[in-house]
């Protein structure tokens, strides 16, 4: 099988591992985008899908080639959506998950156990060309409570915060294995490969 090069609009080495173990069998060789010289974007839109577009139309340009990017991020129903698409940067910059999470408590510290229910956020975008005027786009949630202590060593960003009552722990409490199979990006990514697998059976 001949390998079609693949863009990812990121230059995170645990994405770039995930996706290619999922979309090789496809036949696409993922490739991250600092190899194409591709520089960091502005993230200036305002929803998720707006941002993940801007990523991959700078990949695919720059590069060529197609591209893929993802953006993610908590949406809290008490805090009216935010963090939102400032969730990286919620506490401003330098970007830190220890400040973005005391930002959060201290926004929730007036609201009870029973009205801090959140979602996790994945939005992905798959462009055949820069000038693609219809991007596949997938998107995927995922459903659960803010927790008024950190509880948990695994994950990164909001997991220690994230209390899935399913599961009687946080995100940071699951194994990894788990937290990719019922994540918003684990999720969103399989429903990825499904698309691009249809698309080729066309």
């Amino acid at each position: 099988m001949i390998s079609t090069p693949l863009i990812l609009a990121s230059g995170n080495a645990g994405k770039l591992r995930e996706f290619h173990e999922l979309l090789a069998p496809l036949g696409f060789d993922v490739r991250p985008q600092a190899e194409f010289a591709v520089p960091e974007v502005e993230e200036t839109g305002l929803t998720f899908v707006e941002n993940a577009l801007l990523k991959a139309r700078e990949a695919s340009r720059v590069s060529g080639l197609p591209a893929l990017a993802d953006d993610s991020g908590l949406e809290v129903d008490a805090l009216n959506g935010a963090p939102g698409i400032y969730s990286a940067r919620f506490a401003g910059e330098p970007k830190s998950d220890e400040r973005n999470n005391a930002l959060l408590l201290e926004r929730l510290a007036e609201v009870p156990e029973g009205g801090r229910r959140g979602r996790y956020w994945c939005v992905l975008v798959y462009l055949r060309h820069a000038e693609d005027p219809v991007p596949l786009i997938v998107q995927r949630s995922w459903e659960g409570e803010i927790l008024a202590h950190p509880r948990g060593e695994g994950g990164f960003g909001y997991d220690p915060l994230f209390w899935l009552t399913d599961q009687a722990m946080s995100v940071a409490e699951l194994p990894a294995a788990e937290k990719n199979r019922l994540s918003h990006r684990g999720r969103a990514l399989q429903a990825l490969v499904e698309a691009l697998g249809r698309a080729q059976g066309a």
